[in-house]
């Protein structure tokens, strides 16, 4: 059992980052939010520290001052400040004030906070602040003022860090999902609703097709198969109606055949020959239509093309009357190719066919070629005058006949259609240049090594 290991541009990629993204935000945010919200929660806030510390300076002054007496009218000051008992005392825990401390106020001594501790028990604890100028002469004791209490909205801090926060990050998540995943599947089903209602000229945008993941590559062939339709319609389309302005003109004589006057024997050979011409039209335009539609390559066999030009030649001489010195072949019986023996042979007789038409009497069409590298390069020339250069590319369009360019006439413009598509379907190339004298059709198919 294989496993397939996703390429550096799929999709896997980015969704796996995009997931271990989010996964180190959430642990970094429950990390350092959570240090945060117990600074919050657990320790007095800077408020609190310096306020308290600042009543510490004043009891300190107080003392200095005026001794005992100087802490009792501080005291006094105090009580219309804060709410809660507030005391000073020495280093050996007694009170500098002229009013000594009782024993349940000497035992909460011994359970006295700092500043900098964590207040985290249920009611309002005592508070022992050392005077900031000399430490060891006395502290404050001081009830912790209620509105200094830490954690008051503890609950609501609570729903904004377990909830509201990761909510809101798994929101953004779902966003970048959305915009990796269904954006790009609802251009494609918008284009699949385009190719429902016949709108096959309907593209992808270009972020789409652009994309180097497997939704792009989607992309890329929605659109290519798009481009298929369409031409493949658009070719429908188009021989249907060169079909049917085909059929017309032999559909004419036969309506005039029928009317006229003429003796039954020449009324048959002239239902014969319409008869047989439309057969052709039809058979040849199905043939056409056939290769453009069926893109499965066709079995692949060797094939030399000496001996195939011997066959064709020799059909040809039978139906054109020429003599076999006028079809030369100059190519070597090492020339070996590989394709589908029906389908070149119909496509090489096609030219072959076309090449006659419109040659001169007397003139001589020959098929040479050589080999480059991985490739047999053969062509087929005939006398025939060639074509202007702009046409040399819609000769092999369906039901094109050049008028007057050439000598030669009949035949429905379908033969080089067919014999491109033909050679295409091979793995081949077919083109067309004028030599001079005459037109060159050149084909390029693969090499095959002839057999020992």
């Amino acid at each position: 059992m294989t496993c397939n290991v996703p390429g550096r541009h799929s999709l896997f990629w980015k969704l796996a980052c995009l997931l271990v993204a989010f996964c180190l935000l959430m642990i970094w945010l429950s990390w350092s939010w959570g240090r945060y919200m117990e600074q919050r929660n657990q320790f007095l806030s800077d408020e609190a520290r310096g306020t308290l510390t600042r009543y510490a300076a004043e009891a300190e002054q107080a003392w200095h001052q005026r001794q005992s007496a100087g802490i009792d009218d501080w005291l006094q000051t105090m009580h219309q400040r804060e709410k809660g008992w507030v005391g000073v005392i020495g280093g050996d825990l007694q009170s500098l004030s002229n009013q000594s401390l009782t024993d349940k106020e000497i035992g909460r001594l011994t359970s006295l906070r700092g500043l900098d501790w964590p207040v985290h028990k249920k009611g309002r604890p005592w508070m022992r602040i050392p005077f900031p100028g000399d430490p060891s002469t006395g502290s404050l004791v001081i009830e912790l003022p209620q509105r200094f209490l830490p954690g008051q909205y503890r609950v609501f801090w609570r729903v904004i860090t377990n909830g509201v926060i990761p909510g809101l990050f798994t929101l953004l998540l779902c966003v970048g999902l959305y915009r990796l995943l269904v954006v790009p599947l609802n251009h494609l089903r918008a284009q699949a609703n385009a190719w429902r209602a016949d709108q096959l000229n309907v593209r992808l945008s270009s972020r789409t097709t652009n994309r180097s993941d497997e939704l792009g590559e989607l992309g890329r062939a929605f659109d290519h198969m798009s481009e298929r339709l369409q031409s493949t319609v658009a070719l429908q389309q188009q021989l249907l109606r060169d079909l049917s302005h085909e059929l017309r003109t032999p559909l004419s004589r036969l309506r005039v055949a029928s009317e006229s006057e003429q003796s039954l024997d020449a009324l048959r050979e002239r239902i014969g020959r319409e008869v047989d011409g439309m057969q052709r039209l039809v058979d040849d335009t199905l043939q056409l239509a056939w290769l453009d539609t069926e893109r499965t390559r066709l079995p692949d066999e060797a094939i030399q093309i000496q001996a195939l030009w011997e066959m064709l030649t020799e059909n040809a001489c039978y139906e054109s009357g020429w003599p076999a010195a006028q079809l030369r072949c100059e190519v070597d019986a090492c020339c070996w190719v590989r394709g589908n023996l029906n389908t070149l042979a119909q496509a090489l007789e096609n030219m072959l066919r076309n090449a006659i038409r419109h040659s001169p009497a007397g003139g001589v069409v020959a098929l040479g070629g050589r080999r480059e590298g991985e490739f047999w390069h053969l062509w087929l020339e005939d006398q025939g005058g060639g074509v202007e250069e702009t046409d040399l590319e819609r000769i092999f369009l369906p039901f094109t006949r050049l008028d007057g360019s050439r000598p030669g006439n009949g035949g429905f413009g379908l033969g080089l259609s067919i014999a491109r598509n033909a050679v295409q379907r091979q793995g081949g190339k077919l083109w067309a240049q004028n030599t001079g004298s005459g037109l060159r059709m050149n084909i390029q198919l693969l090499v095959h090594a002839s057999p020992v």
